[in-house]
């Protein structure tokens, strides 16, 4: 017997709500309305999601059986209040933030409706591109939801992975750490190659990142290289003083010096390595 798929209702056709609404609805789910305020939001719901009625929250709720909550995380507590009054008991609600888990639903809880977190760990676009991209799903859900919820992230081409409600933030940071910063560490590189000529940094870059960032995925600590690591104290003093961005030189003595505790505690350096690349990464120690 052909199963049943639960109406899908789509609150913030944002980047993530557009693609997630698409990957379920080509897994089977009917996606019954969505909302899109903005005009760019418009333009996604329409071409992700062409066909589907676009509606007030409130009559996306009102017509949906899960309704995926797609909306930024400051604004999601109040979104889940104003539209609490207009769930259904046992109605399945989810929302896509990384930061929150089921406590920011409390007030569609109180109403009755089942809630879950249902947040993909990738980038997206908000475009064809990001239809085919697979991730891990970071889910917080009750135990009697878990499954409808795994088979959910499944159809959308992810991999469950449950979080605890008090470790939402400490997950989410993770990613924003790793993820977020790097775009900021690799633009700050490119523009110290920019400083001195180079024309295609990204083409210096990439080789070298990605051997890094595989490598590190793979062996965590052990893949780790270059002066600090070996204890070249005079290469990371003439590092420091060639840097002449002051935004660089701090991010590159911030991380310089949390690889330093790193080194120390993989025993590449000893305490007295340690100390003296600490100092060589002061400006002031070298005037």
């Amino acid at each position: 017997m052909k199963r049943i798929r639960s109406a899908l209702g789509v609150v913030g056709s944002g980047r993530v709500g557009a693609v997630l609404g698409a990957r379920l609805r080509a897994a089977g789910h009917p996606v019954v309305g969505v909302s899109a305020r903005s005009g760019a939001s418009q333009l996604r719901a329409g071409t992700l999601l062409p066909g589907v009625p676009v509606a007030e929250p409130a009559e996306v709720v009102a017509a949906c059986d899960v309704l995926l909550l797609a909306v930024p995380d400051d604004a999601l507590e109040a979104v889940a209040a104003e539209l609490a009054p207009h769930v259904r008991p046992g109605q399945l609600v989810l929302h896509t933030s990384g930061r929150h888990g089921r406590a920011v639903l409390a007030a569609m809880a109180a109403a009755g409706a089942r809630t879950a977190a249902f947040h993909p760990a990738m980038t997206f676009t908000g475009s064809h591109v990001d239809l085919d991209r697979g991730c891990v799903m970071g889910l917080t859900a009750e135990p009697a939801d878990r499954a409808e919820v795994a088979e959910l992230a499944q159809a959308v081409g992810g991999t469950p992975v449950w979080i605890a409600e008090a470790d939402r933030v400490v997950y989410h940071a993770a990613l924003a750490h790793g993820a977020n910063h790097i775009v900021t560490v690799v633009n700050q590189a490119m523009d110290l190659l920019r400083s001195i000529g180079v024309s295609d940094p990204s083409a210096v870059l990439e080789p070298l990142l990605s051997a890094a960032l595989t490598n590190t995925l793979a062996y965590g600590d052990a893949a780790l290289t270059g002066p600090v690591a070996r204890g070249d104290v005079g290469t990371v003093r003439e590092h420091v003083a060639a840097i002449a961005d002051p935004e660089i030189a701090d991010t590159y003595a911030a991380l310089s010096s949390a690889t330093v505790g790193r080194a120390v505690r993989d025993r590449r350096l000893d305490e007295a390595a340690a100390a003296e690349l600490r100092a060589a990464l002061t400006k002031e120690t070298q005037s």
